[in-house]
């Protein structure tokens, strides 16, 4: 379970040094946007030591690499031999740029004998937002978002709720095609103050079948944390759905009437997932 992916500059030492005490599901150390040009080299130096220090509160770590070629082989070199768990891809369009990270990247992994690299690719703009189903069943992707910002620079719009909602949720469906893990809202990430419309967002995301969604403030990371995950209320109600179900199933009966509600089962179906969910541990990318 991944709820919360909290954004952290890779060479910003004050920054990298509490970024396991945020609460965070997933900490993704950024070498593209956060990084100034002339600060590239140093930050990709700086994964070597990032990547143990903000995983050791048990946190998945991604590297968001940029999307130049020339820095994004070297980034994903230098985020696998420094032990990252995957690597946040941007500017996908097409399923070959993963498939060329994953043929440089194989020889290294080999070498080191560590897992392969687990690939999240950011699609940011108009094409890739209709060729998102390809690329979602790219190789090595567990995950697949939308990058909000870019896609309205690259629409000539602003990132508004109304712009973002039809590509965010076009690529919402092709991970769910593909079976793969979707992360996001339906809204900008830039604005992390609006309290109130991050809470109403986030449990719109979740409602929807979102599965987390990745903020650039800590102070995000317990309203992500809370909105992705079941209530408890909730995960009592579907343990006593999955005994009921099991109870008529056991009479020949396939629907049933529960809480005044008339049940089959796919709504079963979903509270089995529920149940699953509650249960598995926050950082698996699996």
């Amino acid at each position: 379970m991944i709820r919360s992916l909290l954004f952290v500059p890779a060479s910003a030492e004050r920054f990298v040094a509490k970024a396991h005490q945020r609460g965070a599901d997933a900490i993704i150390l950024d070498l593209e946007d956060a990084i100034p040009p002339d600060g590239k080299q140093t930050a990709r130096a700086a994964l070597v030591h990032a990547v143990p220090r903000v995983g050791r509160g048990g946190a998945a770590v991604l590297v968001r690499i940029n999307s130049e070629p020339e820095l994004r082989d070297l980034d994903a070199v230098a985020a696998c031999r420094a032990g990252a768990a995957a690597l946040l891809v941007p500017k996908v369009t097409t399923p070959a740029t993963l498939a060329a990270l994953a043929d440089i990247l194989g020889p290294v992994e080999r070498s080191l004998g560590r897992e392969p690299l687990r690939f999240m690719p950011l699609v940011e703009d108009p094409g890739a937002v209709l060729d998102a189903r390809a690329i979602a069943a790219g190789p090595r992707v567990f995950a697949i978002a939308t990058g909000g910002e870019d896609l309205a620079t690259e629409m000539d719009a602003e990132p508004t709720a109304d712009m973002l909602r039809l590509p965010k949720l076009l690529v919402h469906l092709a991970a769910k095609a593909a079976g793969i893990r979707s992360f996001g809202m339906l809204r900008s990430v830039a604005n992390y103050t609006d309290t109130e419309a991050i809470v109403a967002s986030a449990r719109e995301a979740r409602s929807l079948g979102f599965d987390g969604a990745s903020c650039i403030h800590p102070a995000v990371v317990p309203i992500l944390n809370d909105a992705f995950s079941p209530s408890p209320a909730a995960v009592e109600r579907a343990h006593r759905m999955v005994a009921a179900f099991d109870e008529a199933a056991s009479e020949g009966r396939g629907a049933f009437t529960f809480d005044g509600d008339m049940v089959d089962l796919p709504i079963v179906a979903r509270a089995r997932r529920l149940i699953a969910r509650a249960g598995s541990r926050p950082g698996e990318l699996d």
